[in-house]
């Protein structure tokens, strides 16, 4: 029998003629999620980029408070829902690498406690990637940078031209590592006249690989440098002779192995002496190639301290070239950068804005920016449609 009662004039009802109910909690599960851009910068210098990629979607940016303490804490609000969406946060890194660090963890673990579905970091510069590798008694500081991130609830890392493309296999959660090279080689065929008779030039031979892969695609010839003048990550000591190789001792010297009859001196055993390690030395400076009454451009992924490229631009200048070209992805551009490419044999320094660098810009006019926000744009929309990322990846080499 029916449950009944009352009605509002006062006549008897039956509960299954009354209207059900709606939540609204079923719609909302049932179609598909938004999501939100967010910069977690405090500065306005650094939220440009992240204008600029939310005016290639067609989004507003987020609304949120990033400020530091009085006494240089960190505090970050979040003044609106994002529960159950999709969240990007743009972090653009400028000089002050440490602060911008922690204002993307703790932007980060606000949203991951304000339950956002996923937390997405666009970092087109990732900070301490040059710190990769064991280095004497120091530590892979990327590889705890890494870490960091995915404990403060990171779940997906937009990222561009990694120092070392390893650096991937730091994170426990996706890396998508684009690449710059296209907006560089359009740069070069549309801004550099008579760029035919250019000449892509490797500053040290760790760099032929990416050199190459600009001189195929752009038809050109390759040209790499090599000697004293230059001293790239592979030439710097990783600690490996330690313990000391002198000590002083009593009675034989080397290494001693065990045995029945006590320590026995190595010498002691036919074949079996160490060879001697000879000190590396480099020849005089060099370039591989003919640069000779041609434009010579150096590429490489981050410009920071520039006492290397200038080097270089002086060489190439002696060797016959008539202009010099700097393309570097990030252009970190530190301390009295500016002043040294302007008063050197640098003709153009070309970056892209994946780091902040107008003042430099004021400080020397040879710097000129490509603007590479709308293949982040293009990234962000396909990760939150569940699109593939190879379109981004179309005849972009391995070595790039």
């Amino acid at each position: 029998m029916p449950i009944r009662r009352f009605g509002r004039h006062g006549s008897l009802v039956s509960l299954s003629q009354t209207p059900k109910l709606s939540y609204g909690y079923k719609k909302m599960n049932l179609s598909r999620s938004g999501y939100r851009v967010f910069s977690a910068n405090s500065t306005t210098a650094c939220t440009e980029l992240a204008k600029k990629i939310t005016e290639r979607l067609g989004v507003e940016l987020g609304k949120s408070l990033v400020h530091q303490e009085p006494n240089t804490e960190t505090r970050v609000d979040v003044k609106e829902s994002v529960r159950g969406q999709d969240i990007f946060i743009i972090q653009t890194i400028p000089r002050d690498v440490n602060t911008a660090i922690m204002e993307l963890l703790v932007m980060a673990y606000a949203l991951k406690t304000s339950c956002a579905k996923n937390i997405i970091g666009v970092i087109p510069y990732f900070p301490y990637s040059k710190q990769c590798k064991m280095r004497k008694r120091g530590s892979i500081v990327c590889k705890l940078l890494a870490s960091m991130l995915a404990k403060a609830g990171l779940t997906h890392i937009i990222t561009m031209d990694l120092h070392q493309k390893e650096i991937q296999g730091f994170f426990s959660f996706p890396v998508d590592n684009l690449r710059a090279s296209p907006f560089l080689i359009q740069y070069i065929q549309d801004e550099i006249p008579d760029y035919r008779n250019a000449v892509i030039v490797a500053k040290s031979p760790s760099a032929a690989k990416r050199a190459q892969s600009y001189a195929e695609r752009l038809r050109l010839g390759l040209a790499v440098m090599h000697g004293e003048a230059h001293h790239s990550e592979l030439d710097m000591a990783d600690g490996r002779h330690s313990p000391p190789l002198s000590r002083t001792t009593t009675g034989h010297t080397g290494l001693e192995l065990p045995s029945n009859e006590g320590p026995r001196h190595l010498s002691s055993f036919p074949g079996m002496e160490l060879p001697m390690m000879m000190a590396k030395e480099k020849p005089p400076i060099t370039v591989v190639g003919d640069v000779g009454g041609r434009i010579a451009i150096i590429v490489d992924d981050i410009i920071d301290d520039v006492e290397d490229f200038v080097a270089a631009a002086e060489i190439l200048k002696e060797r016959g070239a008539y202009k010099i070209y700097i393309m570097a992805t990030h252009g970190l551009l530190s301390a009295d950068a500016p002043r040294l490419i302007e008063e050197s044999a640098i003709d153009e320094v070309v970056v892209t804005n994946t780091v902040p660098h107008e003042v430099q810009k004021l400080q020397c006019p040879k710097i000129k920016t490509v603007d590479v926000s709308m293949i982040l744009a293009e990234a962000i929309r396909r990760t939150h449609n569940g699109e593939s990322m190879a379109y981004l990846f179309r005849n972009i080499a391995l070595d790039d």
